[in-house]
């Protein structure tokens, strides 16, 4: 099947620990949507979730053979993939080569990809990239002030998230603002600024873990202190700390959860809460900066959907930007949906051409 209008779309968000997934009309209207998590009764890896959501897609009367395409949301597409694409064996060859640029990341979306292939070698499939709406940033925005030979290393801001942004332009109520600070808060946060409908610039850099404060995530550390660490017990142990065992969770004595924090009301949870604000608003400036000014404020993700409360202390430590409340928004993440309309757009272009 390679035309639209005959099958469901499938789209997999592949992360470590789930796999999110949902079925999609060619109306973009959502047929079925679910999350199998990785490690429960029966399901020990990526591959044995996958198998697991296919029989209950067929149970529900979808089987594979019915679907139009598969899509799959990939983490990083390195300097080279920034754009949604049908996945070829080249393609996929490049994913593959992207997996040292997120070794905790591509390999779930890779067998994801391949696992299909297997049981539907002839079934469509396409991949968005996380990375890929920050490729319009400038050069002097992603370039690190290292030597070439680290800059030949992939060592560069990519920036992630860009499903999420992508969709939040999509999906705007009325004309996208000239100069808009998005904030993706979640257990992941990031902060883009966007500019035309443009990313021109973002808060995650190299890895996920640049830029705020997050769930369990330290944000932006002073390399020489991780290099200490790194020396003090190993590099393995050390991307675990930052990447598992910081951000609130560090600050709060266990908590990385925004909801939870808020209810216990202690003063560590306090502390954390007010931490992840300061730092919000603090990589906020960069970013307008960046705009040369700033015309609305928009939140998407978990917090920034249901977090009211902190929000509303973001928006107002950015007060002295003159931003009116009318001018900020709130948008719900809508990535699964986004990556169903990338995979659609592909087979349209490809039956025009």
């Amino acid at each position: 099947m390679t035309g639209t209008g005959q099958g469901p779309i499938l789209v997999i968000n592949a992360g470590s620990s789930s796999i999110k997934y949902a079925l999609f009309d060619d109306a973009l209207e959502v047929l079925f949507s679910s999350q199998i998590n990785v490690g429960t009764e029966g399901v020990n890896d990526h591959q044995d979730a996958l198998a697991q959501i296919l029989k209950i897609l067929t149970k529900n009367g979808t089987p594979i053979s019915s679907l139009s395409a598969a899509a799959h949301r990939v983490v990083h597409g390195g300097a080279t993939l920034t754009s949604p694409t049908r996945i070829s064996p080249g393609v996929l060859a490049q994913i593959h080569a992207c997996t040292p640029l997120a070794p905790l990341h591509n390999p779930h979306n890779i067998q994801a990809i391949e696992k299909i292939a297997e049981i539907a070698p002839d079934l469509p499939q396409y991949a968005s990239f996380d990375t890929a709406f920050h490729s319009t940033n400038p050069n002097v925005a992603t370039r690190y002030a290292v030597s070439n030979d680290w800059h030949k290393a992939n060592i560069r801001r990519f920036g992630f998230h860009g499903i999420s942004y992508q969709a939040m332009v999509a999906n705007f109520s009325g004309k996208i603002p000239t100069r808009l600070l998005a904030f993706h808060l979640g257990n992941g946060a990031s902060i883009c600024a966007i500019q035309n409908g443009k990313s021109v610039a973002t808060t995650m850099g190299y890895s996920p873990l640049e830029g705020l404060t997050m769930g369990t995530r330290s944000g932006s550390i002073d390399a020489a202190a991780v290099l200490r660490m790194a020396q003090q017990t190993s590099p393995e142990a050390t991307l675990q700390t930052l990447n598992k065992k910081s951000g609130l969770y560090a600050l709060s004595g266990g908590i990385s959860d925004m909801q939870e924090l808020a209810e216990i009301n202690t003063p560590a949870a306090k502390f954390a809460i007010q931490h992840f604000c300061y730092w919000a608003a603090r990589h906020a400036g960069s970013m307008i900066a960046a705009m040369q000014g700033i015309d609305a404020i928009a939140f998407t993700g978990g917090i920034g959907e249901n977090a009211t409360k902190i929000t509303d202390s973001i928006t107002d430590l950015l007060g002295w930007t003159g931003v009116k409340p009318s001018n900020i928004h709130i948008i719900p993440a809508k990535e699964e949906r986004q990556i169903a309309q990338n995979a659609l757009n592909n087979m349209r272009d490809s039956d025009a051409g």
